[in-house]
């Protein structure tokens, strides 16, 4: 395994981590603490030290599972946790300091810890980046020794750019795959520039760049691939990276013939290209994926002419519809 500082938090993780949105079972399916704890404890026997959850993964319970192994190893293991997207309705007027100071204790409840090594404000509406008072609250919870750090979780760039434009915000968590490369322009320089750790999430496009998938391929009625695919429940940018599932495919059958020996883990490798990145965090529903997932790290990066054809696909048919939006 290969370990990058998380930015101004000085914290050596692996590249490759784990994010932990389906880790109790596949999307749609009821949370499994047996099949979370194997999962996790397979991940801290690669070497993966960093663990990203949410108090909504599993309403709690994945957050539950992550306690039970930080507890349980006597490995360091970073945790990152997420908070606000509790609040009904989800909208800016509800985020306030009271509201988000109780979301970290019930989180710290949860995973029976002293104190959270990452927060991170889970993708709130754009007005709540320009609201100082949300911000200035976690200071004070670091102060308690409630918190270490504090990031954010983002849909667009605008907001990773507002973002870090405080002091305390040492992490974005942002999506940045084969489909949505709109992160590697500004987004990234000022990143470097600020000492911005830069955490990857949804770095295979929910699925589609693994290349399983087809035009015959059927989720659940609970998986957000079914529901979400217009934003009728969350960011549409969350499903797909919110491209076009028909155009998606046919994107992927090209870049097969540009990644040839396994598609879904040179589109890992080709994140890790960008030294703006600290680590990526694909998820997984068993073990297998996992250590699939984990090949990227010693993957070879890709060759100035894969790069050109990377670019070429996208400018060709994924960027009209998508890079401008998110």
């Amino acid at each position: 395994m290969q370990f990058r500082t998380l930015g101004k938090t000085g914290f050596s993780i692996s590249e490759i981590s784990l994010g932990t949105w389906q880790v109790g079972g596949k999307w749609g399916d009821p949370f499994s603490h047996e099949n979370a704890d194997h999962i996790l404890n397979a991940a801290a026997d690669a070497g993966i030290n960093f663990i990203d959850t949410a108090d909504v993964y599993g309403d709690g319970e994945s957050e539950k599972a992550v306690g039970r192994l930080v507890r349980s190893r006597s490995e360091r293991i970073y945790v990152a946790t997420k908070c606000g997207r509790r609040l009904q309705p989800h909208v800016n007027e509800a985020y306030q300091p009271a509201a988000l100071r109780k979301f970290v204790d019930d989180s710290l409840r949860n995973m029976g810890l002293e104190t959270l090594d990452l927060i991170q404000l889970h993708c709130p509406p754009t007005e709540a980046y320009y609201r100082p008072e949300l911000f200035d609250v976690f200071d004070r919870l670091k102060d308690e020794g409630k918190i270490q750090n504090l990031g954010v979780s983002v849909e667009k760039v605008e907001e990773a750019l507002k973002a870090i434009e405080y002091p305390n915000v040492t992490t974005v968590q942002i999506i940045f795959n084969l489909f949505r490369q709109r992160p590697a322009e500004l987004f990234f320089t000022e990143a470097k520039r600020r000492n911005i750790g830069v955490i990857v999430r949804v770095p295979l496009a929910s699925g589609l760049l693994t290349g399983k998938f087809d035009q015959n391929t059927i989720f659940s009625q609970d998986d957000h691939r079914t529901f979400n695919r217009q934003g009728d429940a969350f960011d549409k940018g969350e499903t797909f990276s919110g491209v076009d599932y028909e155009t998606g495919l046919a994107a992927v059958n090209e870049l097969k013939t540009v990644f040839p020996n396994g598609l879904a883990v040179d589109a890992l490798r080709w994140i890790l290209t960008f030294d703006a990145v600290s680590c990526v965090i694909p998820g997984a529903s068993k073990p297998e994926h996992l250590i699939a997932n984990i090949q990227a790290a010693d993957r070879p990066a890709p060759s100035p002419e894969q790069m050109a054809a990377v670019k070429k696909i996208y400018d060709e048919r994924i960027k009209n519809p998508v890079h401008y939006l998110w």
